[in-house]
């Protein structure tokens, strides 16, 4: 197994990005991804729902920014609005929604904000 370290180590970032978990390949379901290497089941990475993806991904732009996204200014909530939407963050049931609390703003600021990238 510790051949396989260096993998699971180049892995893992990704994978913790994306709010997933990795597990042994023999615990792996069938909705999980089974990662090989020269042929041999190495890990298996368990996503997370979409919703709780969203909830990781705002949380690491609060850790990224060093305070909640609430206290950033405008044009700074507006960046994070369009990092977001690029990342297909309100495909998500109740993204808007999600996504205006962690800003402290309403969802009509939100729809402002995509509906002004979409004007520009």
């Amino acid at each position: 197994m510790s051949g396989d370290e260096p993998f699971i180590a180049a892995v893992k970032p990704l994978v913790d990005a994306m709010g997933g978990e990795i597990l042994p390949p023999d615990e792996a379901r069938d909705e999980d991804v089974v990662l090989a290497w020269e042929g041999v089941d190495v890990v298996a990475v368990r996503l997370p729902q979409l919703a709780d993806s969203l909830d990781h991904i705002l949380a690491a732009m609060e850790r990224r920014r060093g305070r909640p996204l609430a206290e950033l200014d405008r044009k700074a909530k507006q960046e994070v609005v369009r990092t977001l939407e690029a990342r297909g963050a309100f495909a998500v049931r109740h993204g808007v929604e999600t996504v205006a609390g962690a800003l402290g703003v309403s969802r009509f600021t939100v729809y402002n904000y995509l509906n002004r990238d979409k004007g520009a």
